[in-house]
């Protein structure tokens, strides 16, 4: 896909050894799109290392049987990873879209379009009838407009917990498994 900027960006399953850019792309993003939302604790020097030691675990990591899974998908641009979207079975047979992240810089461009997109399609095939579904900090307006405007379906309002023990108010949006009546 060629997005916006002109840029062809693809998509494709992530691996272990995709741990240490999707980390360092994680923080940069943390600090840019919550600035101003989390406490600044939360966006200090110690990010980048939590971020590191995060991925080496989810992606190292073994679940079991494959349904139960969790799965990275990478969007890269000349090499570049640029985006990241990681897919978790939840008990329920939802599946967690638990981030979502584009490179600061590059967001606008429709990079998180394809990965949202990829995200939805790979449920399909992996996950069939199984809604896909996210929380979303409620002040990160920008982020809660975009899943809006991709047809999310706003299906709950909550506090959500973060690491360092605060809570923020959080959405849940939700995109119904295709033929779920929703």
């Amino acid at each position: 896909m060629t997005n916006r900027s002109g840029a062809d960006v693809t998509t494709r399953v992530g691996t272990t050894e995709d741990a240490e850019d999707v980390a360092a792309l994680h923080a940069e993003s943390w600090r840019t799109a919550y600035a101003g939302i989390v406490p600044d604790g939360a966006l200090g020097d110690g990010l980048a290392e939590e971020r590191r030691e995060l991925w080496a675990i989810r992606l190292g990591a073994d679940y079991g049987e494959p349904a139960n899974t969790p799965e990275l998908l990478v969007a890269e641009s000349a090499g570049e990873t640029v985006g990241f979207a990681y897919l978790v079975p939840q008990p329920d047979g939802r599946i967690l879209l638990d981030n979502l992240h584009v490179r600061p810089g590059r967001t606008g461009g429709g990079t998180g379009t394809l990965l949202l997109r990829t995200a939805l399609a790979h449920v399909v095939r992996r996950h069939p009838g199984a809604d896909l579904y996210l929380e979303v900090l409620r002040a990160n307006t920008r982020a809660v407009a975009f899943y809006e405007r991709e047809g999310g379906l706003r299906t709950g309002a909550h506090e959500g917990w973060f690491p360092g023990g605060f809570t923020l108010p959080e959405y849940e949006y939700t995109w119904p498994a295709p033929g779920a009546g929703g």
